[in-house]
């Protein structure tokens, strides 16, 4: 008998192109929007937790976040979906080049903050 339920499409993974680059542009402008449009950051700035955090240094902190997505993290991308991270014998494998962008993440101090509580 039959149950009356559709059977699912079967999802199709079109195979990756080696040649296809990777066009991924950190979104800067649109975060700054977010911040002083609909966030309101002017008025998080007036508290005396982020009163050191002036529009200039914002835009600064934001731009090298963005820069380091733009020339690091994003060409990494393309090389982890041809060669995924994987399990082997109980040990995380990850995709060639992670090591290289995790540490210039860290050297570029963006791995913690530090602020008084």
């Amino acid at each position: 008998a039959r149950s009356g339920k559709a059977k699912p499409a079967p999802v199709i993974i079109p195979k990756a192109d080696k040649r296809t680059p990777m066009t991924f542009r950190a979104p800067v402008s649109e975060y700054e929007f977010l911040l002083n449009t609909v966030i309101g950051f002017d008025q998080i700035a007036e508290t005396a937790r982020f009163s050191e955090a002036s529009p200039d240094m914002v835009s600064a902190i934001l731009t090298e976040a963005g820069k380091l997505c733009d020339e690091v993290m994003a060409p990494l991308q393309r090389g982890g979906d041809l060669t995924p991270a994987a399990l082997q014998n109980g040990v995380v494998r990850t995709s060639p080049g992670f090591d290289a962008g995790w540490k210039a993440i860290a050297e570029g101090g963006w791995i913690g903050m530090s602020a008084p509580q």
